[in-house]
């Protein structure tokens, strides 16, 4: 399993294309910077197929003042939790 991070918003990036065309049935996808803007209700047509592999880092959503308009289908984690991500990868990828 592979650990892909997305640092682009998918509102004004094709980046997310190119990562979500790499990603293998098992990769997760955390979203970072302000690739967080992709967390946001509404955003989930963008993430389809990704339920349970999904995450976005919450010190980013905070400073941003995105906390709490996540969509349910958002898996949340602190930098603990990112490192435990990446620590259960294979691999990392960055999408910037």
């Amino acid at each position: 399993m592979n650990l892909h991070l997305l640092n682009r918003s998918p509102f004004s990036s094709r980046t997310l294309d190119d990562a979500l065309n790499a990603m293998g049935p098992e990769d997760q996808l955390l979203l970072i910077e302000d690739g967080v803007n992709g967390a946001l209700a509404g955003a989930e047509h963008y993430f389809v197929g990704l339920e349970g592999r999904l995450f976005a880092l919450r010190e980013d959503l905070e400073s941003r003042g995105l906390s709490g308009r996540c969509s349910a289908s958002v898996i949340v984690v602190d930098v603990d939790g990112f490192v435990a991500l990446t620590e259960a990868a294979d691999k990392t990828i960055s999408w910037f």
